[in-house]
């Protein structure tokens, strides 16, 4: 499968932001990609997800929406996921996933995903 590269977690007081990064092959990159995260003894949820080709198409899951916002640089083969008023609860390895092909629905089911990261940290302290 595609090799995809998350950067850019770390550690941050509440109430903080953190942009996140995924560096995708290109012919990965063309299709539905997605940020997930799992915290310890948590099962992995999907947070957001967009529709490569055409970036008004996102989903987030309800945990996300308002503060977080998913996207894209074509020219860099490059998701973000953009992530403000952060709370103790956003605390979890981060994954970007990628699924080839025509993305009909950006989805936030994991095994809709064949290609995944290798996950970046975030920690928000209280």
């Amino acid at each position: 499968q595609a090799r995809l590269e998350e950067s850019g977690g770390g550690s941050v007081q509440a109430g903080g932001s953190l942009r996140l990064s995924c560096v995708a092959p290109g012919s990965t990159y063309r299709s539905c990609m997605a940020w997930f995260r799992q915290a310890p003894g948590k099962e992995r949820e999907g947070v957001a997800a967009i529709d490569s080709e055409s970036p008004g198409r996102t989903r987030y899951a309800d945990s996300a929406k308002g503060r977080f916002t998913i996207d894209k640089d074509n020219s860099r083969n490059t998701l973000y996921l953009e992530m403000t008023s952060l709370t103790p609860e956003d605390s979890a390895v981060y994954y970007c996933a990628a699924k080839p092909g025509i993305c009909w629905i950006p989805s936030l089911l994991g095994s809709d995903y064949p290609s995944w990261g290798q996950g970046t940290q975030v920690t928000v302290s209280s």
